[in-house]
């Protein structure tokens, strides 16, 4: 009896580590706080954001450099999740790309002996690279804060690929 309950919480203990590094490398779900994104986000929805469409972010803290596995440059009209200095994330829509003219500027880059690449993005203006986690590929859910949890679930925004 005693070892049948050591197998069962040493599996339950690797899958609750596995889970959390396959959410700490592959994907994250982040929650949209706000509709000024709509109609592709609400204030509510979950999303799905795939680390790797890019390349997986390593480093970028005093013990590790910032760098890219298998990077790849976000696309315009590609919904990307960022963050800022402090850890909060946004998602906004890629509209320029590095090195792109813009009206009468140019979006820097490395090749205009910037210090990274910037993509401009519909409503946070320029993000650097390195602060780019993902693309946001699935609405998972959403559902209404002002509900309790177990009531205020949007039928209509259930699995949506983004």
């Amino acid at each position: 009896m005693r070892e049948e309950s050591t197998k069962f919480l040493l599996a339950l203990l690797v899958a609750f580590v596995m889970m959390l590094v396959f959410r700490a490398l592959v994907f994250t779900i982040y929650y949209v706080e706000d509709s000024s994104l709509k109609p592709a986000f609400i204030g509510g929805d979950h999303v799905m954001v795939n680390r790797w469409s890019y390349g997986l972010r390593t480093g970028d803290n005093k013990l590790f450099p910032y760098g890219r596995i298998c990077r790849q440059q976000p696309k315009r009209g590609d919904y990307i999740a960022f963050d800022d200095s402090l850890g909060h994330v946004f998602i906004s829509k890629c509209t320029a790309l590095p090195g792109d003219t813009v009206g009468t500027f140019i979006v820097p880059s490395t090749k205009g002996c910037y210090d990274a690449d910037y993509y401009l993005t519909e409503r946070y203006g320029f993000v650097s690279e390195s602060r780019i986690i993902g693309r946001a590929c699935i609405i998972l859910y959403s559902h209404d804060p002002a509900y309790p949890f177990w009531d205020g679930y949007l039928e209509s925004r259930f699995m949506l690929i983004r």
